[in-house]
């Protein structure tokens, strides 16, 4: 084979499940503890600081047999949003999924005003994204506004 024709994989195949592709390599593992990868049972390979000619270097995470749901795909989006997911059956993709903050998150962020019915009263949290490129989020409730670097969990 020639050399220009020479290709590494750099990470193993995957017959179905899962590829999120390109994760910043400093979000990688905040990215495997929010969508609870420690408590799963199913093959997963990481790979971090990979070539990658769009971002230089890149995280990625493959699951077998895991296919996310949308409430999982938004909280990938709240620390990585630019992400993409790689469906993948029989090792072809089959789709790809651009990720993106969604107009709204519910009862995946919470408030940090402790004033807020959300934190007081036994109900959902409701925040809309006010500006997706810096992650800055609203309060519905409140209206207390939220950056990303703010911006806790649930």
């Amino acid at each position: 084979m020639s050399d220009n024709k020479k290709r590494e994989l750099q990470v193993a195949a995957l017959e179905n499940g899962t590829a999120i592709d390109h994760i910043p390599p400093e979000q990688l593992f905040k990215v495997a503890h929010l969508i609870g990868l420690s408590a799963m049972h199913n093959r997963i390979t990481f790979g971090n600081n990979l070539k990658s000619k769009k971002m230089g270097r890149k995280g990625m995470i493959k699951i077998a047999d895991k296919f996310f749901e949308e409430d999982e795909i938004n909280r990938i989006a709240l620390v990585a949003p630019n992400v993409v997911l790689n469906i993948i059956r029989d090792y072809e993709v089959v789709e790809k999924k651009f990720v993106r903050l969604p107009d709204k998150l519910i009862d995946i962020v919470k408030c940090n005003n402790p004033k807020c019915i959300t934190n007081n009263e036994p109900m959902k949290t409701h925040f809309y994204v006010i500006d997706e490129d810096s992650g800055a989020i609203k309060c519905r409730y409140c209206e207390r506004k939220i950056n990303k670097e703010d911006i806790v969990i649930k």
